[in-house]
């Protein structure tokens, strides 16, 4: 590959699954900061999430050669995202379950704009939504991905994702005392 930066991400990774270290590094640069957004959003907190994005992406590197196509490869990262943050949230919660620990935790990066209040009521808000909600809300409102890029990367029929960004919206406008 000559040119890797003018590449796809579907060429870009396949050089990679041949061992392109470059290739990858593209990858990384052109996905990273979409990853991390959207695992600050469903991760329990903003160091844990930097740590998934990382895992993400050993894991993206170590199976790059088991991409087949039929979605896109931000789908694909994406979905290797949300499996490592369900993952690291079950741990989370049988920690917590056997240590006794419930303590509050952040759940959302620092929204650009919004002012203190807004973002601790938007966080309460997002806490009392379910990890799938949580997921298909961030994938489809916060980093515009359609509803069939969300389901594939959550692994979740189309209607069931459509169901939990509508139910995810009226719940979040009703505990932040908007109309829907």
């Amino acid at each position: 590959m000559e040119n890797p930066s003018g590449a796809s991400d579907e060429e870009l990774l396949a050089a990679a699954a041949k061992g392109s270290e470059r290739a990858f590094g593209i990858l990384v640069d052109r996905h990273q900061q979409a990853v991390r957004a959207f695992l600050r959003r469903v991760a329990v907190n903003r160091d844990e999430a930097d740590d998934l994005a990382q895992e993400t992406f050993l894991s993206a590197w170590s199976s790059a050669g088991s991409f087949r196509g039929g979605s896109a490869v931000r789908s694909w990262l994406m979905g290797i995202a949300w499996r490592k943050a369900k993952s690291a949230a079950r741990s989370l919660f049988r920690g917590m379950a056997r240590d006794g620990a419930y303590e509050q935790r952040a759940l959302l990066e620092r929204e650009e704009g919004a002012g203190i209040e807004d973002r601790l009521s938007l966080q309460k808000a997002l806490g009392g939504l379910s990890l799938e909600q949580r997921a298909a809300v961030a994938l489809c409102l916060a980093s515009d991905f359609s509803h069939g890029d969300a389901a594939e990367a959550l692994g979740l029929p189309l209607g069931t994702v459509k169901s939990h960004v509508a139910r995810g919206r009226a719940k979040l406008v009703e505990a932040l005392g908007g109309r829907s």
